[in-house]
């Protein structure tokens, strides 16, 4: 009895840990769509490109439905990662170099955010 007590309370903890993970990553994403719309408004004002707000809306939005434990998170950013993807090839071409600034960070979330999913899904039940 003593055993099935602790491995409850084990799958508790874990469950615990793996919600605020979630949290973690969603007010990061938060934070960065903040500082990523703030600025873009700020470039698009002096004539530059709108995609450093439209994706600060992405980063904001994915972390608001990640926070909240929902998948709609995921999407959000496979959306806005996709969206990167296309700017940046908009932008410079094919030059790996020049990609490389602008597509390394946002992948790096990407592999966060999938790292997510078996919580979300687990959340979900």
């Amino acid at each position: 009895m003593t055993h099935s007590i602790y491995n409850e309370g084990t799958h508790f903890e874990e469950r615990r840990h793996t919600h605020w993970a979630a949290v973690f990553i969603g007010v990061l994403c938060a934070l960065l769509g903040i500082v990523l719309f703030a600025g873009g408004v700020w470039l698009a004002m002096l004539g530059g490109s709108w995609y450093y707000a439209l994706a600060g809306i992405g980063l904001l939005l994915t972390g608001w439905f990640l926070a909240r434990g929902l998948m709609s998170g995921v999407y959000v950013y496979l959306v806005t990662w996709a969206g990167t993807l296309i700017w940046a090839y908009w932008e410079v071409g094919t030059d790996w170099w020049a990609q490389v600034p602008r597509i390394v960070a946002p992948t790096v979330i990407l592999i966060l955010v999938l790292l997510l999913i078996p919580v979300l899904r687990h959340r979900r039940r």
